[in-house]
């Protein structure tokens, strides 16, 4: 996707059939390739009736990006208009399974048109917040989704992709670009459940950058982070651990899967000297209405709004032309429902990645979280890294040497 070196294929030019003239074509293949071996410090694992911590050494796929191939395609249709499609699979390199829940396009799927004002396309597609606000994080950067904020929550790092959807997005106006998009829920009636809208907006210029989004989504657990499979059913993640599909596959939220809605409100920042960068993201995230259980189940009886305020700094620098060095810190804080105290959750990302070439890097990535109160399914709060089975304390440290390469 972003970054990735592609193979480009010219299919058509100037040929007439008929009083109709073919347009000239264009296909780009590309992708990423990347797998590693990780020891993680403190993993549950299941004992009997109950479970027991370990730690545990395994190759993996695509932590540090995720493993894919794709095909991208443009057609000329004249007067500055253009026709265009992406079909984007993800992939375990460890297994050779299809990621996303096996879905055979599920990183992302979709077709429209591209004139001088923007483009508007339809499919299985990224909400706004992932477009204006996840490139300021640093899981979109140099650590990975493994150093993603818990669960991904607020799906700075793409994690959750949202189908049926239109979607606009503007062409640059001096720097400034925005969109929106539109999930249609499909339930017969009842319009607004089960469907997601998102607006976002960005502007860059010099060394600086900023973006700003809002996402709704109604029925989150199966609209939104259900999307990956069937909600509720069980897939294996790319670290080797199995989880719930949908919200219920975490406990720093599970316990809100019978949501009515979610919001998420979040904004990021970037500034660049040289060859340091720093950046910081804030997220806004709200379970609201729980009790709906046409959404999910609610074992806790929640009911009102759960909310979660999730902040990042984080820094970037290349030491030299071929080094990047790495560092973040993460606070998510949950203010708890019905009354009920709530989960902390501190992590620090650090990472050192050495380019080889314009298409190959290798790295270590290094990840710490201690975590406190009581999450989501009332419960004392373990440490939960994005896409690792959480931990049977409140600690859990990571260290990752992994090898990328893009074409």
């Amino acid at each position: 996707m972003r970054g990735a070196v592609a193979v480009a294929c010219a299919l058509t030019t100037g040929t007439v059939l008929g009083n109709v003239a073919r347009a000239q074509s264009s296909v780009t293949i590309y992708g990423i390739l990347d797998e590693g071996v990780n020891y993680i410090s403190n993993t549950q694992v299941a004992q009997g009736a109950g479970r027991t911590g370990g730690h545990v050494f395994s190759l993996t796929s695509g932590a540090k990006q995720g493993s894919r191939f794709g095909f991208r395609g443009a057609e000329d249709l004249g007067g500055g208009m253009k026709a265009i499609f992406t079909l984007e699979n993800g992939l375990d390199l460890s297994s050779g399974k299809a990621a996303q829940g096996g879905l055979l396009f599920g990183r992302q799927a979709f077709v429209g048109l591209a004139t001088r004002y923007g483009s508007l396309t339809l499919g299985r597609q990224y909400d706004s917040g992932a477009d204006y606000v996840g490139g300021f994080s640093a899981a979109s950067n140099w650590a990975g989704n493994i150093g993603a904020h818990p669960g991904d929550i607020d799906n700075l790092n793409y994690a959750y992709r949202t189908n049926n959807s239109i979607k606009y997005s503007s062409v640059s106006y001096g720097g400034f670009k925005f969109g929106g998009m539109y999930s249609l829920g499909g339930v017969a009636g009842d319009v607004s459940r089960n469907q997601v809208w998102s607006l976002g907006a960005g502007f860059s210029a010099n060394q600086f950058a900023f973006g700003i989004s809002f996402v709704n989504a109604r029925s989150p657990n199966l609209s939104y982070f259900g999307t990956t499979g069937t909600a509720g059913g069980a897939t294996t993640n790319n670290l080797g651990a199995t989880s719930l599909t949908g919200v219920q596959g975490n406990p720093v939220f599970s316990g809100y899967a019978s949501a009515h809605s979610e919001q998420i409100f979040g904004a990021g920042a970037s500034y660049t000297a040289g060859g340091l960068t720093v950046g910081t993201t804030y997220s806004n995230i709200r379970f609201s209405s729980l009790g709906d259980l046409q959404s999910g189940p609610n074992p806790v009886r929640y009911q009102g709004t759960a909310i979660f305020n999730d902040a990042e700094l984080n820094v970037s620098y290349f030491i030299t032309p071929a080094l990047l060095a790495g560092a973040s810190y993460n606070f998510l804080n949950n203010s708890g429902a019905g009354g009920q105290q709530g989960a902390k959750y501190h992590q620090v990302d650090l990472a050192l990645d050495y380019f080889l070439s314009a298409r190959t890097d290798v790295y270590v990535i290094g990840i710490y979280q201690k975590a406190s109160g009581r999450d989501s399914t009332g419960q004392p709060a373990v440490a939960s890294l994005n896409t690792l089975t959480p931990s049977n304390s409140d600690r859990i440290a990571l260290i990752r040497i992994g090898l990328r390469q893009k074409f």
